[in-house]
């Protein structure tokens, strides 16, 4: 199945290494993987290998919603890369490029079929938005 491409990015005044750490490490994972501040992020595992599995925890704080967020990578090339597919076969490529000023994070991934595109790409920007700033606070 093809799927169309969408793409989000952010410039995080931080050193590759550290932006890594922060976006793999489960600890870190819980304080910044939502969207809005009426969600949360209870809970994550990350076997950091290729074949190894990423599962996230996400949910309103309120209880009336929430869900698994799974997948297995494809490729990882710490502290630049990292490849992963979701468990509907979508796939997500991340790239962390090192500037004058710190990282930039480009993540290319496969839009689902569910939900408008726009709506898409405006939770995973707000995700990494909050990842941003949490990692520019530490």
């Amino acid at each position: 199945m093809n799927f169309e491409k969408i793409t989000i990015e952010a410039a995080v005044n931080a050193s590759p290494q550290k932006v890594w750490d922060y976006y793999t490490q489960p600890k870190h994972i819980t304080q910044w993987n939502f969207a809005d501040p009426s969600w949360c992020c209870p809970s994550a595992e990350n076997d950091l290998r290729v074949g190894g599995k990423y599962s996230a925890r996400m949910e309103a704080k309120d209880g009336s919603f929430g869900f698994d967020f799974e997948a297995l990578y494809d490729e990882l090339e710490s502290p630049h890369k990292m490849v992963y597919s979701l468990t509907d076969g979508r796939k997500v490529d991340i790239t962390f490029k090192e500037t004058e000023s710190g990282t930039q994070i480009i993540i290319v991934f496969d839009a689902e079929t569910e939900n408008p595109i726009e709506m898409q790409k405006d939770g995973w920007q707000a995700i990494l938005n909050n990842f941003k700033k949490y990692v520019e606070a530490g």
